[in-house]
Formats: structure tokens, sequence, C-alpha cells
């Protein structure tokens, strides 16, 4: 890996564009191995988290985007003066046409013989739009207008809406391009930097299903639509300079820049509310770049802008475009969004979208700053990725990335790095934030001679804060850069970016069952080990945190993912922005010193998981289509991926409360229930009136369970092996199976250990 000069490293940083020569091309959106198309696009508890996190009526929100240096601030304002004054003069002409088109025809001026006014550009055919939407009085007495009496003060449906608000992004887009146009002969502004904001065509203005029913075990039966008078949906998104100014087809979802939801009635925000949000998860899943997201909602002649940021959502006052200065506030928005920076649009300029021009296949370039080991000095290198294998897909939290990646421009189809792009758990806004890899030094010290454990915990290559530039000035990128200016942000946290040698894949990617039972038991184990000799607790267990490696040896599971660690006796650690593997105590009380068995029934989880909706991206994917097609109901395990912490907790304990609460809603859902995957039944809940907990009888009982858990997967584990074995390069799911846990074995699992009193099992 080369080192890059300071002033390349200015470059990469200052990365100008996402807007390639082929705007059109599909590009890594949302290439997951984990649950997006099952869970993370969900609606479930979005409104929950709207409640808790969005603040009302900022209006420092239309300024956060505004061009970071004077110079362009002022051609920026320039600019946004001429748009607005050219789009009231326009209003003005038209409008007292329209009144002369009612006029005696020997009254009437600049009119042909049918009294119509002649469109001498697009910009007045936009013009026309605008001006209705406004509810202009002169616009009472058309014949032809799409509304009748009381104008200003009737409610507009929202399909209504949608060619007015697009007519609004064409003219401004118009005069944005004229004006970079004009600027480019003279040598400024350099038009990469620089982009049209254009609707485009993929809009949603169509009835849509609602509640279900789901009285069918099988198939879901739409019960009620939604009047499309009452919602539609716009997208806009970035196109090139000389791109043509008008309604854009549907672009690689990279391109798009915000959505816009449309209502009718001002209750209805709410609703456009959840919608922007839905669609805010969507982005985040498809846009590997994304730092936080833009949206709008419109309800008639209002529009209020937002900023979906990490851990918050901010709304702008209303934007009222039936007045002068609400007009020019959409305007300056407009404009602001087609000359600011990247980053002020939400996006990373540090990891940038390009087509390899020799093969025409498309890859992510993701710069790291690393120390160079030959002059102890940080540099920036630049890794090149093909995949996405862990798509960020929560609404709020650290959204965490995940991408295989090359040094080597030529050859990022052959990956040997795993690059994780996380906003920092600790919230610490400190370059000295350095959780994750002071955990792995730790562990690699204690393990890597070790025959049993070495190689069992990922690799650490480099680790560190993601430097983007302000202006002319590089800056560490954290919520405080991107929010600066928003009230009541209430996490700070650092944008990082960790590399790790690539162990060969996540094991929500396996090949079979028997690779998921072999990986599952060496995380068990390594967990354990951890803390026998470290005192370190993993805190994160999920799909992404366990990897699958080919050995000469066989396959062997590698424990990765340390930025939620803790010590035994750490106390106040964040609960992760992910709670479905979660264990209930962790979700109860975050602060709660953890113990190694909250990381033993996240394991259990993520069993479960993976034995319902399947071990491999092919089979979750089959259930994902089923589902979004009506003929798989919703299983009673997504409850589990609720985005409230005390509803995915109640969920999971009453799951978990009895073995026959268990057996009906998990183990019967699972694919295969003879399967490897299928755990049996829990460790059960204690007697009401001690700890709620239902796998976990801590304190006393702690030692025994965990070393029951460990037995049975160890055993799990050689049965695994022998099955690859015995099937060879076989990656087929249809491959012979281990052998259910004997019962005796199962007995064992299930009973309470003997110590501190006698044992009592929950049934129902």
């Amino acid at each position: 890996m080369t080192a890059h000069s300071k002033g390349k490293e200015a470059d990469l940083r200052s990365s100008p564009t996402l807007v390639g020569d082929k705007p059109d091309y599909s590009i890594l959106a949302g290439e997951d191995f984990g649950f997006s198309s099952i869970s993370g696009n969900r609606g479930d508890g979005l409104d929950d988290a709207i409640q808790r996190t969005l603040r009302r009526n900022c209006d420092a929100v239309l300024q956060i985007v505004t061009p970071h240096t004077s110079g362009l601030r002022i051609a920026v304002d320039k600019l946004i003066r001429e748009i607005a004054t050219d789009l009231e003069a326009r209003m003005s002409r038209a409008a007292r046409g329209n009144e002369r088109a009612n006029d005696p025809r020997g009254k009437r001026r600049d009119s042909d013989s049918q009294g119509k006014c002649h469109a001498d550009s697009p910009l007045d055919a936009w013009v026309t739009d605008i001006l209705e939407w406004t509810g202009h009085r002169y616009l009472s007495s058309r014949a032809d207008s799409r509304r009748t009496n009381d104008l200003e003060a009737r409610t507009l449906d929202a399909s209504y809406v949608v060619p007015c608000y697009e007519a609004f992004l064409l003219f401004v887009a118009h005069h944005v391009r004229e004006y970079c146009r004009q600027q480019d002969v003279t040598g400024y502004p350099n038009l990469e930097n620089y982009r049209l904001i254009l609707p485009i065509t993929n809009k949603d203005v169509k009835a849509e299903d609602t509640d279900t029913d789901t009285s069918s075990t099988d198939y879901i039966v739409p019960t009620a639509y939604v009047d499309p008078a009452d919602f539609a949906n716009v997208e806009c998104g970035m196109f090139s300079i000389d791109s043509p100014v008008e309604r854009q087809a549907a672009p690689a979802p990279h391109l798009v820049v915000a959505d816009a939801e449309m209502v009718r009635d001002p209750y209805d925000y709410s609703e456009a509310e959840i919608k922007l949000a839905r669609k805010t998860k969507a982005l985040f899943f498809n846009q590997h770049n994304r730092r936080f997201v833009w949206g709008l909602a419109t309800c008639s002649r209002t529009i209020r802008a937002y900023v979906f940021g990490t851990d918050d959502i901010w709304a702008s006052t209303e934007i009222n475009i039936s007045s002068t200065r609400g007009r020019r506030a959409f305007i300056s928005l407009l404009v602001d969004w087609s000359l600011c920076s990247v980053d002020r649009l939400g996006f990373d300029p540090t990891i940038r979208y390009e087509i390899d021009h020799t093969s025409g296949d498309p890859f992510l370039a993701i710069d790291v700053v690393e120390m160079d080991e030959s002059t102890g000095n940080n540099v920036s290198r630049t890794y090149y990725s093909q995949q996405c294998v862990g798509a960020a897909d929560r609404l709020t939290g650290c959204h965490a990335r995940y991408f295989t990646a090359s040094a080597s421009l030529g050859t990022p189809d052959m990956p040997t790095f795993l690059i994780k792009d996380v906003w920092t758990a600790s919230g610490s806004d400190s370059v000295g934030d350095d959780r994750e890899s002071s955990f792995l030094t730790v562990l690699h010290a204690e393990f890597d001679k070790s025959s049993e454990f070495g190689g069992r915990f990922s690799r650490l290559v480099s680790t560190g804060p993601v430097p983007i530039s302000q202006g002319d000035l590089p800056v560490m990128d954290s919520t405080a850069t991107a929010f600066a200016g928003l009230p009541n942000v209430s996490r700070v946290r650092q944008h990082r970016r960790t590399v790790v040698k690539w162990a060969g894949k996540m094991i929500s990617a396996a090949d079979n069952p028997s690779q998921v039972v072999v990986a599952v038991a060496d995380a068990m184990a390594a967990l354990n080990a951890a803390y026998t000799k470290c005192k370190i607790f993993h805190g994160n267990i999920s799909d992404r945190a366990i990897l699958i490696q080919q050995t000469a040896d066989g396959v062997k599971g590698v424990l990765a993912d340390f930025d939620y660690a803790s010590y035994a006796v750490d106390t106040g650690v964040e609960r992760p922005e992910l709670m479905l593997f979660q264990s209930i105590r962790t979700l109860d009380s975050p602060a709660a010193i953890r113990t190694l068995l909250d990381d033993g029934e996240s394991l259990l989880y993520l069993i479960c998981w993976l034995g319902t909706f399947g071990a491999n991206r092919a089979q979750r994917s089959e259930y994902a289509l089923r589902h979004a097609a009506g003929l798989k109901r919703n299983l009673p395990i997504l409850e589990w991926a609720q985005a409230n912490a005390e509803v995915c907790a109640r969920s999971k304990r009453n799951h978990l409360s009895t073995l026959d609460s268990f057996d009906d809603n998990i183990l019967s859902h699972m694919r295969d229930t003879n399967g490897p995957l299928h755990p049996g039944a829990p460790v059960v809940a204690p007697a009401p009136g001690v700890i709620r907990d239902p796998l976990i009888l801590r304190i006393n009982h702690m030692v025994v369970i965990l070393q029951n858990l460990l037995d049975v997967m160890a055993m799990h584990r050689d049965v695994a092996l022998a099955v690859l074995n015995a099937s060879g390069t076989d990656d087929s799911f249809e491959s012979a199976t281990p052998p259910r846990i004997s019962m005796s074995t199962k007995k064992h699992y299930m009973d309470e250990p003997a110590v501190a009193g006698p044992s009592k099992r929950l049934r129902s």
C-alpha cells in the first residue's frame, strides 16, 4: 500500500461529487448478508422512535446545509435572489395574463385569438403550476383551473401537489444550470462540485396496503387501502449539471438526495414522518456513504424540512409556499442542496462510488487514515470494495457498515480486509477513542500463542477517526461536526473506521447450517476464554460479530466487533443499536454490569433467528420475497426486532417464559425442526419473584448454566464437523444434518442446575 501525499489527502477528503458519467448504473445497493430484507426496513417502532427523538420548529435546520466558504456563500445568496426575483416576476405576469383571459376581447393584451397567454419557455409552464400551488386569487376565475372557489383556504389533495412541487424543483434547477454554465466561462465554479436537484419519476401516488388480516396461517389478505388523495410520494435526486432539466428516470439508489411525502390534512403530518423514517432506513441501507438523511413533508401549501441524524431528528418550522418569504426559503434550500459540498447533503466524501472503466464494474473507494510504519506519520490510504456485507439499516444509532475490501485497485473482487465504518458507541468526540482496538490488543497479547484460541479473534490492521474537509480545513467527523448549530444534540459520536483482516465470510453468509454450528460453538468458547483470561465481555453478539474462516484444518469461527465490549467491572456501557440479539437484562437495564451469560443469551437468539429465516442469504431472501408478496405472515420472532427496548424485552420474555411458549412461538416456526440449528428448549425461567430473566439464573447458578451451554455447543460442534468432513465440498443445505440432541442431553440443557435449592420448571 502506498502513502498519498498531503495534497492528495485533501483531494480525497473533498471528493466533489457522487455523480458519475453514468448516473443510471446500479451499484452496490443493499448487497447485505444480514437481515435487513426481513426486519431492517420494517416500520415497527418508528412512531416511538420519532416521538423520542424529533425536535420540532428548528430554524437551524435550513442553515446546516449552507456552504462552508464565505465566497461561495456570497455567490449562493446572489443566485437565490436572482431565482426568487425571476419567479415572482413570472408569477405576476402569469397572474395578470390569467385575469385578462377573462376580460372582454377588446381589453386583452399579449394574448392570441383564444385569449390564452403564450408560454415563451418551459419556465412559464412551470410557473403556471407554481402559481396554482400558491392559491393566487387571480386563478379563481380560470375555467380550466383544477380547483374552484376559496383557493387560498382550500386544502389541496396530496396527489394534486405533486406536479406543482416538481415544477418548483425544475424551475430552480434550470436557473442553477444556467448560472453554472455562465460562471464556467469565467473559470468559476468547478462544475464537478455541483449538481442539479431533480424530481424522480418513480414516485408513489398509488393506493397502498395498510393493516392486514393475519387470520390465515399462510396468506396475508389486504383489508384496507389509502386514498391517493391523502398521501403521495416523490423522490428527488442529484444529477450532473449537464443533465436535461426534466423529470428523471429512477437513478441508482446512491443518487437519491431526499424523499418528499405529500399529505392532504395537517393531522397526517405524523404519518408523513413515519413514511419519511421508513424511507430514511431504506436510504441508510442502500447508500453506503450516508451520514445523515434529509426529508421533506408537504401539506397543501406548507413544507417542513427534516434532518435524520444518528440519534436525533430535527424538523424545520413550516415553509409557507403561498408567501414570497416562504417561496424564497424553499428556493434557498434547493440552491444550497445544489451547490453545497456533499457532506452538507449528508454524504461521506471519503467513501466514493466509482466505475472501473476497463471492466465497467462499480466499486467503492474508501479512504482510511493509517499510520505509516516506516515513518510513524498518519497517511491516507485508499481501499477498494465491491461488496457491502453489512449495510446500515437502523433509523438511529451508530449506523455501522461493513465492507470487504482490497488494497489494490486491480483486485477489488479479491478482498483481504474487512472495513467497519461506524459512529462510535462510547459517544466520545476525542481522537483517542480507541475502544475496540484496546480490547483487541489485550486479547491478541493473551491468545496469539495459544494453540486452542489463536486466531479466534479478529486481527486489527488499523483504526481511527474519519477526517473530512469543511471548506479548506480538514476536521475530524463527528455528530458535533455534522450537526453544528442544531439544538439538543443528544449524543456526540465520533465517526471512525476500523480495518481488520478478512476471515472469509460472516456467519449469515454460511454455506450450510453445520458451518453455523461450528462458528457459534467457537464464538462461545472464545467468549468464555476472553472472560476467564482477560475479564472481557463482548456485549454485541450479532450476525456481524461472528466470522467464518476456512483453513487447511477445516472451518472455524472468529469473534469480531468489540466496539461495545466491556470489562467485568464496567458499568454504564451503552446498549447497542441493534436490540434484536440483546439479552433481556441488557434491554431492561443497559447500565447494569454485564455477565458472560448476556453474551450466551445473545447467541441463543442468533441461532433461533438463523434457524427461522434461514442460515444463508438465499433462504432469507426467499422468505423476504414471499412475505413481501403476502404469502407469508409475520412470525412471532419478528417482535424481537422492535425499535423499542421495552417491547423487545417483553416479547422475548413472553416467548421464553415457558417451554410450551418457546415451542409455539419460536421452535415450531423454524425451517427445519430436525436440523442442526434447532436449539431445543432454553434454560427455563426462575420462579416468579426471583430475577425475571428466562435464560439466566444469575448469582449461584451462573457458572453451572454457562458450563451447560458450553457442553451443548461443544457436542454440536463435533457433530457438525463430522458432517462437514463427510460431505466434502458439498455446500448444499440439503446435505445430511447432524442428529438432534439426545433426550438425556436435552434434559441436561433444559434442567436448572442442581445448586442452591430445588429445581422449579415453569410450564404453561
